[in-house]
């Protein structure tokens, strides 16, 4: 049997659209069986709570309806009524193709006219609904205030003559010069492209290289940190005393060797401070039978300048060596083949030179505060000697060789200093001494 169409949907429905307190009951019904209810009248329908629900701002619209809601239209266009405007617009179509074919001009304008309109009337609150949805309220305040002050300055450029004015001035132009002129701005803007890209080739160069330095440096970095560890792991026992055996020590001299040839100045510096502050290139006085470091009762190792073992002796590995500006404080360099070796404006202070080869090395600008580059008198000592042992007494053989050693602008160097590099520099050497040599004899002879 078909639905009665002014009935109201049964309580027991799941699907109901009805709020509960407006589904029909067998009360409302008469029915007390739970039978389907009694229709209601086409007035009472028209009348009854089914209007309310319509109107009820609880129920919610669907976004397409809520949108011509807003435009004053509470649902969408029936297709009842789409439908013949869609058939007159097709007859207007018809009725302006058979003016354009016959030559009739009134014919075809009257169905073209005809097709605007009703074209219009269908695409209108669409097309609207569709500008709503993709431009918010401000900026279509914005887009048509721009266009409808553009057309009222345009209005005004024209009521005032100002389009005149333009063009009776664009009129009085010289257009070959201002060709002419074009031409020159076209080759010079051509050149400040050029200059552009180079410039901009010439930075990502710059960026590039700097990246490239920065990565090298923390490469750098670890692989220093990885040599301290592993040094350190070398030298030290799990009683926490330096070691004296051969091998070790051949180890240890062997990365060190490495490591040294494989940074730059800043990273000598560090790996020269860290063995110097660790005692590992310090001569220590050690048992004769166990080869272990010996303390001075201090809280240290005891130093033994003639027989004492370094556990890593430096020899040649800073010869011709870049140290410039770095730090070297409280370093001990002794016996050191520093030949050629760049140590200016390096902070020497208190740093050990003493029987360390300086031949042709610079020391321009260095901070010599505290330097040792001996032991005993200035008088009295003199430079190493590869026959005669040093008498660190005396300060005899235990100076280091500085000849041909540049001393320009050096700072903070004191009288004894002064007296023993004048003395056993030669006549290079001696040109370069700040404060001059006067009245210091030559005692190297040449």
């Amino acid at each position: 049997m078909a639905a009665d169409p002014h009935s109201t949907p049964s309580s027991s429905s799941p699907d109901s659209p009805l709020p509960v307190h407006l589904r029909s009951s067998p009360e409302r019904s008469g029915n007390s069986n739970g039978d389907q209810p009694a229709p209601l009248p086409p007035l009472a329908a028209e009348n009854s709570d089914f209007s309310k629900v319509t109107q009820s701002p609880r129920s919610p619209l669907p976004d397409r309806a809520a949108g011509y809601a807003q435009l004053g239209h509470p649902r969408e266009p029936d297709t009842q009524v789409t439908v013949p405007r869609v058939m007159i617009l097709f007859v207007a179509i018809v009725v302006m193709s058979v003016g354009i074919v016959a030559g009739n001009f009134w014919i075809g304008i009257a169905g073209s006219i005809v097709a605007l309109l009703i074209s219009a009337q269908i695409l209108w609150i669409p097309v609207r609904i569709l500008l709503m949805d993709l431009i918010p309220e401000q900026e279509r305040l914005i887009l048509f205030g721009s266009l409808l002050g553009g057309l009222a300055l345009l209005g005004f450029l024209k009521l005032t003559g100002a389009f005149e004015r333009l063009g009776q001035f664009l009129g009085q132009i010289g257009w070959d010069a201002i060709g002419a002129l074009g031409e020159v701005l076209g080759a010079v803007g051509q050149i400040l492209i050029a200059i552009l890209a180079v410039y901009v080739a010439w930075r990502q160069y710059i960026i590039s290289r700097d990246l490239t330095i920065q990565q090298n440096l923390i490469t750098q970095q670890q692989t220093i940190d990885s040599y301290f560890q592993g040094v350190s792991e070398l030298v030290l026992d799990e009683e926490g005393l330096l070691e004296d055996w051969p091998q070790e020590r051949a180890i240890a001299e062997g990365r060190t060797a490495a490591i040294l040839s494989s940074v730059d100045a800043s990273g000598k510096a560090k790996i020269i401070r860290f063995l110097s502050r660790a005692r590992l290139l310090t001569p220590l006085k050690r048992d004769r039978r166990l080869g272990r470091a010996i303390l001075d009762g201090a809280g240290g190792y005891e130093e033994d300048r003639v027989n004492g073992v370094r556990v890593i002796d430096l020899g040649v590995m800073l010869a011709g060596a870049d140290l410039s500006g770095t730090d070297l404080r409280w370093t001990d360099l002794s016996e050191a083949n520093l030949i050629r070796a760049n140590l200016s404006y390096c902070d020497l202070v208190k740093a050990n030179f003493s029987r360390t080869i300086l031949f042709d090395a610079k020391l321009r600008y260095a901070d010599l505060n505290s330097t040792r580059f001996f032991y005993g008198k200035a008088t009295e000592a003199s430079p190493r000697s590869r026959i005669e042992p040093p008498d660190y007494r005396t300060g005899k053989h235990t100076g280091a060789v500085i000849e041909n050693t540049d001393f320009t602008g050096a700072t903070q160097m004191s009288e004894e200093q002064r007296y023993y590099c004048c003395a056993w520099g030669g006549e290079q050497t001696r040109s370069t001494i700040p404060g001059g040599c006067e009245g210091i004899p030559n005692k190297l002879g040449r």
